[in-house]
């Protein structure tokens, strides 16, 4: 399973990085910083599940989101954003994100999730 991380800290894309290169099935294939670079990427690389953060340079993860689900109705989205009030994660879901996710609560269930997808995946 292809996997794009989209967010703008390096810190947890790097944690991400040394968690999900040791789970079966899972490739990382890129990481985006900014609303552009993740619209590029998501055309480019052409991933299976992009995990992807509301609060970043650009006009953010929700806009990401809208175009993922507007050109590409089978990728699985993850959000996964230290921005868990109801709001945004009622919008979120309103759009189609598969899964939403709290960074400071949920990464053991965001982790389960992502190794439940592998599987499906094979």
């Amino acid at each position: 399973m292809k996997v794009l991380l989209v967010d703008d800290s390096d810190i947890l894309r790097k944690h991400l990085i040394t968690i999900l290169s040791d789970m079966e099935n899972v490739d990382i294939i890129g990481e985006s910083i900014d609303t552009d670079s993740a619209i590029k990427d998501l055309k480019k690389k052409k991933p299976d599940l992009v995990i992807l953060d509301i609060r970043m340079p650009g006009e953010g993860g929700i806009h990401v989101l809208k175009i993922a689900r507007e050109k590409y109705p089978d990728l699985k989205v993850i959000i996964f954003t230290d921005y868990p009030y109801p709001q945004y994660r009622t919008r979120c879901m309103e759009i189609g994100a598969d899964y939403f996710f709290d960074k400071s609560t949920e990464t053991e269930k965001m982790i389960d999730q992502i190794k439940q997808l592998a599987k499906q995946a094979t």
